[in-house]
């Protein structure tokens, strides 16, 4: 892919955080942009401040608990737009909660949300891409896909599923033109701490501190547009955080010792 004009981009998450900061600049490179999220009220705020218009947006509202219609979201954006160009599996939900506290609910809810939503949108997508013999998939995973963390057991092993998936499903539709990104962020100053889940399932509604002078959005936002249009398939984003996955690599023994002394906020 050499430009995003008039490419069709489907992105989750597209109220708020990084997937609402895609929808900015990606609406900035000419794409025709469908937004998902919960709210579509705040999705019709984010398309109005990107100035979108009914014939380059689609709004298509919906909760990543339940996916399971989406083969007709699918269908909508074929009978607007005539193709899907790039999916990006933005949305997700994290975890602020020991393993032993977390109910089975809410373990299972986040598996619907930072897992299931992704490969069941993906699959949803791939017959028109394979037809079309082109198309991009895009998985935010998180640097907690390569490690696990303190409150983080669920969020954390739903982000290791995603990265063994789609690297699987990489090499099985690589040859019918389809390619598939995962992105790994690290520290990105969202809501992402505020909206985790604690462990009845509740919103821990506190800004971690470590997010407070993270990397912005709108830079992220940036470095995956970048990655998309290098056809990259691994990215990781963010600060000086993201060392820690080369020492994990590398220096094993020292990395028990680094994770053992960081905070969980």
């Amino acid at each position: 892919m050499e430009s995003f004009k008039n490419k069709v981009v489907w992105i989750t998450g597209a109220s708020s955080g990084i997937g609402e900061a895609l929808v900015y600049e990606l609406a900035s490179k000419g794409a025709k942009l469908v937004l998902s999220a919960r709210r579509e009220h705040e999705l019709q705020r984010v398309a109005n401040t990107a100035k979108l218009t009914n014939e380059t947006s689609l709004l298509l509202p919906f909760d990543l608990v339940d996916t399971s219609k989406a083969d007709g979201y699918a269908e909508s954006i074929i009978n607007k737009f005539g193709c899907i160009d790039v999916l990006i599996n933005n949305g997700g939900q994290s975890q602020r909660a020991e393993a032993i506290d977390t109910s089975i609910e809410t373990e299972k809810k986040l598996f619907e949300i930072n897992y299931f939503s992704a490969v069941n949108l993906s699959k949803a997508v791939l017959p028109f891409m394979i037809k079309q013999h082109s198309g991009k998939i895009v998985v935010i995973s998180s640097i907690a896909g390569k490690f696990g963390f303190y409150l983080r057991s669920t969020y954390s092993a739903a982000k290791h599923a995603l990265q063994g998936y789609f690297e699987s499903l990489r090499l099985e539709i690589e040859k019918k033109g389809v390619s598939v990104l995962i992105v790994c962020p690290g520290k990105i100053k969202t809501a992402i701490s505020l909206n985790a889940a604690v462990e009845n399932g509740q919103t821990h509604n506190k800004m971690d501190k470590t997010h407070e002078h993270a990397m912005t959005a709108e830079a992220c936002a940036k470095e995956i547009i970048n990655a998309i249009l290098k056809n990259k398939e691994e990215l990781f984003v963010g600060g000086k955080e993201l060392v820690i996955v080369k020492i994990k690599r590398f220096f094993p023994r020292l990395f028990n010792v680094l994770i053992r002394k960081q905070s969980p906020y």
